[in-house]
Order: structure tokens, then C-alpha cells, then sequence
């Protein structure tokens, strides 16, 4: 029926490719020159979709919006390292939210004491069976449980591809 088009797409959900917002790069260029009124353009315009891509990665709110703070006074401090031939202003901005996380993440790892791992797995009550577990009511929400538990880059990949199409 809409050969190329993904359901999300159909329903509204995601913009497709073909309607690409003005010049990201012009737009840009009066961030650089301190218009706010750009800048609150690119918030208004870029904000919720990159809000939501660090949320399926992060699975937290607080980190998220962590996240697109930290997207958003990159690009206030370096709004000329955008380069419009490699990809849109969303997906810079999802990425710069990314490389946030992967810094959270990787920082998180490497500080978490063996020993508190270990008690918090004898304390933590048994999972329950997996029929108990996703009844249908609330299988989304085991759904992404299952994705916070994956190591960085499964989950990454999972939400690139499968939950915000940016592949």
C-alpha cells in the first residue's frame, strides 16, 4: 500500500524523509551569530524527538533530559561543527544526546563496587516466569524493560532501527 513507509510514518508519528525542514545550516549560522530566536526555533522544532531517543536509550527521564541539555549546550557552544552534508539536525542532535549517554554509561560501569552488585543480586527478588511476567496489558512495558537491561550497543541498535527508524 505505502511501499517504503513505515506505519509510524503512515499515522503521523514520524515526519517522512521527503518533508526535510529549511536550511538546518543557515539556521545554524544565526545560532552561531547568538539569535535566540533560532535557537528556540531548533528547540521547539528538534527538542521532543531527541527527548524521546535518549529516553528509549536511557530508560530514565532525569538522564534523558540530562542528555538533551547536554545536545543542546554542545550546539549552543559549537553550532558551526554541524555539517548539513552528512546527515540532518535531528540525527546530529540525537547523537550528540548519544555520545552523553555512552559517557553516563560507560562512567557508570566502571564505578559500581563489586561487592554492591553482588548484594543487590542476593536481596533482589526471583523474576517472575515470563507467561506471569508480559500479559498482555503490560507487554510494552516488558518490552522495554528488556531492552534497559541490554549492554549499550544491542540496545542502541534496537532503537535505532526498530523504535525511532533512524537507520
Amino acid at each position: 500500500m505505502y511501499p517504503g513507509m513505515s506505519w509510524l510514518t503512515r499515522l503521523g508519528f514520524v515526519a517522512p524523509a521527503s518533508s526535510a525542514r529549511g536550511d538546518d545550516a543557515a539556521l545554524l549560522a544565526r545560532v552561531a551569530d547568538g539569535d535566540a530566536d533560532a535557537l528556540a526555533l531548533v528547540y521547539r522544532r528538534e527538542s521532543g524527538s531527541v527527548y524521546r531517543y535518549a529516553l528509549a536509550l536511557a530508560g530514565d527521564e532525569a538522564t534523558a533530559l540530562d542528555a538533551v541539555q547536554e545536545a543542546f549546550a554542545q550546539l549552543l557552544r559549537g553550532a558551526q561543527a554541524f555539517n548539513a552534508g552528512r546527515g540532518s539536525l535531528g540525527a546530529y542532535l540525537a547523537g550528540m544526546a548519544r555520545h552523553q549517554l555512552l559517557g553516563q554509561w560507560r562512567d557508570a560501569r566502571r564505578h559500581i563496587p563489586l561487592d554492591e552488585s553482588l548484594d543487590a543480586d542476593e536481596n533482589a527478588e526471583p523474576m517472575p516466569s515470563s507467561d506471569a511476567r508480559l500479559p498482555q496489558a503490560q507487554r510494552q512495558d516488558g518490552l522495554w524493560a528488556a531492552i534497559r537491561r541490554l549492554s549499550w550497543p544491542p540496545r542502541e541498535a534496537i532503537v535505532l532501527v526498530d523504535l525511532t527508524e533512524r537507520s
